[in-house]
């Protein structure tokens, strides 16, 4: 086991992303080391490099859509081993005590530990997790396009399972991003009425392909009118602010719109709203390592992966400018070479 890593790392708010070398010191007894292969690229990580969300320490290493090879592993480590290939998303610890992680919902966990916060992630030639966080790859996935389900994938898979999406469910997917082109495929494949909406109509058509049975165009007044009432389930994916009131009326009795994008202003609705139709709002981060589990079995079964672009590991910063050009279609992942 090395001492050191070299990783590529933002050195002030916003800078652009430096080589560094990184001190590991001494394993934990349940932590694995990954040997990094790939690493995906999330709006996550430029959110953490600019500092956005106010709990950014520097030098920051992001990346936390990794897949790499476990090459080393503590004396205490259960269910992977030495030579396993594996996947490691947001998460990288948690208690295991507490009673969310006692409740499988490890991702709640108060004490969880979080890949790219206070920590060293996977822009970078190795990285530590906690053995329970380091979930073994399907065979059957392909391993250059994997890195992506491990956070977008589980966060918009996680909303079907824990929200008891149904079926028999008619959903809706604002934004058809890194988030929105996944839960599209996953929400088709789980036998659910899909309609992605989107203020882009250049990606109507790849909508469609990519699972949506109806595209809406959500700067269409008269076409948001008439579907008043009738979604069961809206997840959204963006992170700007919208007129959630008009989402609200699309859906019907009992109707759920979630969020698992970022945005950052707050969500102004009227009481009103929710009471007539008993509606809700809510939100998640991503889930536990058992929903990640039946993820990549279902992504597997069904031949779902991301939309990807692939960059060198040291073109790092060629990457994340064509995210934030908003050019990527629809997922960036960083190979090793």
């Amino acid at each position: 086991m090395k001492d050191t890593t070299e990783s590529w790392a933002a050195m002030v708010a916003g800078g652009r992303l430096v080589k560094y070398a990184i001190n590991l010191g001494e394993l934990g007894p349940e932590q694995v080391q990954i040997r990094v292969e790939s690493c995906g690229i999330c709006h996550s990580d430029l959110s953490m490099i600019d500092n956005d969300w106010g709990m950014s320490a520097y030098p920051l290493i992001a990346g936390h859509e990794v897949v790499g090879v476990v090459e080393a592993a503590g004396e205490m480590v259960k269910g992977v081993k030495v030579g396993d290939r594996v996947g490691l998303g947001w998460f990288a610890g948690s208690c295991l005590s507490c009673q969310p992680c006692l409740s499988g919902k490890h991702q709640l966990c108060g004490s969880s530990e979080q890949t790219i916060v206070g920590r060293h992630g996977g822009f970078a030639e190795r990285v530590w997790a906690h053995w329970s966080w380091a979930i073994p790859l399907p065979a059957a996935l392909d391993v250059r396009k994997a890195g992506p389900l491990f956070c977008g994938g589980i966060t918009v898979f996680a909303p079907i399972i824990d929200g008891g999406v149904k079926p028999t469910d008619r959903v809706g997917v604002i934004g058809i991003g890194g988030l929105g082109h996944l839960a599209l495929q996953f929400l088709n494949k789980w036998g659910c009425h899909v309609t992605a909406f989107t203020s882009n109509a250049g990606k109507a058509e790849e909508a469609m392909k990519l699972g949506a049975h109806a595209v809406l165009d959500s700067r269409d007044t008269a076409a948001m009118k008439q579907a008043t009432g009738s979604f069961d389930f809206i997840l959204s994916t963006v992170n700007v602010p919208l007129d959630w009131s008009e989402y609200l009326n699309l859906l019907g009795p009992d109707g759920t719109l979630h969020f698992v994008g970022a945005v950052l202003e707050p969500v102004a609705v009227s009481a009103f709203a929710l009471i007539g139709g008993r509606k809700k709002i809510t939100g998640s981060p991503l889930g536990s390592p058992a929903t990640v589990r039946k993820m990549l079995d279902f992504a597997a079964r069904h031949g779902i992966a991301a939309q990807t672009e692939d960059f060198a590991m040291t073109d790092v910063n060629a990457a994340l400018d064509h995210l934030r050009a908003g050019e990527a279609r629809y997922r960036l992942v960083l190979h090793q070479e």
